[in-house]
């Protein structure tokens, strides 16, 4: 039977957001802070830390093209208004203590999957300002780690086979870093031009 590439699927108001460490979006909806589940809605256009849209992915060509991801300063948010909380620089966020070269477990859980490419993490450069708005030049420019879904085309596969695992686990060992940092992961879809973006505040301490 020949699998035929559907229409792109339509976006649910809620899909995913990193819950161990607890992400800055999923405090700050546990304290009113933002709409009630809006932390799992974080979305806007992947390939961060591209600026414009129409973007085909180099690994997977038959993927939807991007649109832009959130411009710089709107970062946190996604650049939803209703998120706009969380792009705050006036905020002593609330941060995990970590260990620089030590493995991290970060959790993803899911109300809506969605047949996704990868997870991309990155994180702040030595030196950052955490008191300017979070934007680019703020990370280093290549993900510390990724984790790739090497199956294409996506329309080719169930969606049991191109779903991330409900939870998603991820070991990541950490980099080298001392004091206050910003983890950013990134959950990019294969099915839409979206991803969906989780900021997490470490504080990195003496071992």
């Amino acid at each position: 039977m020949t699998i035929r590439k559907p229409a792109s699927a339509p976006i649910t108001p809620a899909h995913g957001s990193i819950t161990t460490p607890k992400s800055r979006a999923t405090f700050a909806e546990e304290r009113g802070q933002i709409e009630g589940n809006l932390h799992n809605g974080i979305e806007s256009g992947k390939f961060f830390p591209e600026t414009s849209g129409g973007i085909t992915d180099p690994y997977a060509k038959d993927d939807v093209p991007n649109m832009a991801p959130p411009a710089d300063g709107k970062i946190a948010s996604g650049e939803r208004p209703a998120a706009a909380y969380l792009d705050k620089t006036d905020i002593d966020w609330d941060k995990h203590d970590v260990i620089s070269g030590t493995p991290l477990e970060f959790v993803w859980q899911f109300s809506a999957r969605h047949k996704y490419r990868r997870f991309n993490y990155f994180i702040t450069k030595d030196g950052w300002d955490h008191r300017q708005p979070l934007a680019r030049e703020q990370f280093e420019s290549k993900p510390f780690k990724s984790y790739l879904n090497e199956r294409q085309p996506y329309w080719g596969f169930t969606d049991n086979e191109m779903w991330p695992e409900q939870p998603t686990v991820h070991k990541l060992l950490l980099p080298e870093r001392k004091g206050y940092h910003v983890l950013l992961g990134v959950w990019e879809i294969a099915e839409t031009d979206k991803a969906f973006y989780q900021v997490v505040d470490l504080n990195f301490v003496d071992r």
